[in-house]
């Protein structure tokens, strides 16, 4: 495990037999489902993705490329495959539980947030397939009575970057780590802040990365199209595996695409509390300083006005949500000279 703050990377996050574990808990989990099946916002924000601000932004530069293709293909590159191994006390995946409590992984949260009490929370499986990749974004991020069981991914989001909620804020440390040895997938990140460049991290079989997810912009370049051009994926699809190595892209019984291990990139996230005590972790637990929607909304709305953006009269749900994003996640700008070495 190294350090440079405010990552830490590991070269070899577990044993040999300890990763190949992992793929065969990936193979044994079967079924994928697609990550846009997470549903639309329903009041504020109603009718958009629930993170439509990276979905938007990424539709309106190109990507961190700045290619500009079909609106159904850019649907098709970014909608990948994504299943929850546990989720808190509710452990999907038997066998998943080792990694969940991984001791160098709750040290290394230790030290990106300065907090001593970590609390392993959350493990999910991504797995993309050739011609994918994933627009630059942050992660969910939580805060005291305000979670995405209960609130719109994207309004979090909001939260975090408005930086008008600091003292509920819940700190989470992320880990990726990576168990594949595809070609292209690069993970993306800006940990010196949207305006510097991009730290490009080629992936490779058992390591990982962990950081403030967050916080930090990342993304994944595009997989390399082995087999053509990418699928039309759309809603209801699942990527199942089939045995001996192989895995379907099925749509009810019809077989959409196929692939080999060696096509597929497989990505295995870990996400953890980090408290400054236990009096902080029993405020979180008891719900006894919760946020509520109605004042999270009149904090922003009141600094939205104050900002100029809006006047006394608060916009219906949905040009409000727009107005929210617009103004305070603030994305990279497209990598002109990453461009520039791909036409190159």
């Amino acid at each position: 495990m190294t350090t440079s703050n405010p990552f830490v990377q590991f070269g070899a996050l577990l044993s040999p037999s300890e990763a190949e574990n992992i793929v065969r808990l990936c193979e044994d989990f079967g079924r994928y489902g697609m990550y846009s099946e997470e549903g639309l916002n329903q009041g504020i924000g109603e009718g958009l993705p629930q993170r439509f601000d990276a979905a938007f932004n990424y539709i309106k530069t190109g990507g961190r490329f700045g290619r500009h293709e079909a609106l159904e293909t850019l649907a098709a590159r970014t909608n990948y495959f994504r299943e929850t191994y546990a989720y808190g006390w509710d452990v999907r995946a038997p066998g998943i539980e080792p990694f969940l409590k991984h001791e160098g992984m709750i040290e290394a949260a230790r030290k990106i947030h300065g907090r001593e009490v970590i609390e392993p929370a959350i493990v999910y499986a991504n797995l993309l397939v050739p011609g994918q990749e994933l627009a630059v974004h942050t992660d969910v991020p939580e805060f005291r009575g305000a979670n995405r069981k209960i609130h719109p991914e994207w309004l979090l989001a909001v939260m975090h970057h408005s930086g008008l909620f600091r003292e509920w804020w819940m700190p989470i440390a992320t880990c990726v780590a990576w168990f594949h040895q595809c070609k292209g997938g690069e993970f993306v990140f800006y940990p010196n802040g949207p305006d510097a460049a991009a730290t490009v991290h080629p992936v490779g079989f058992n390591t990982a990365l962990l950081m403030d997810t967050d916080s930090i912009f990342h993304g994944i370049d595009r997989m390399h199209e082995t087999n053509g051009p990418i699928p039309p994926f759309r809603a209801g699809m699942q990527l199942c595996f089939e045995g001996k190595s192989q895995w379907v892209v099925r749509h009810d019984e019809e077989i959409i695409s196929s692939y080999t291990w060696g096509d597929l990139r497989l990505s295995i996230s870990w996400k953890a509390y980090c408290f400054r005590d236990e009096a902080e972790r029993q405020a979180w637990s008891e719900h006894s300083d919760d946020l509520s929607l109605e004042f999270v909304l009149d904090r922003l709305t009141e600094d939205l006005r104050k900002r100029g953006r809006i006047g006394s009269q608060i916009p219906d749900n949905r040009e409000l949500a727009l107005t929210l994003a617009d103004e305070y996640i603030v994305f990279p700008k497209v990598d002109d000279s990453a461009n520039a070495q791909m036409d190159s």
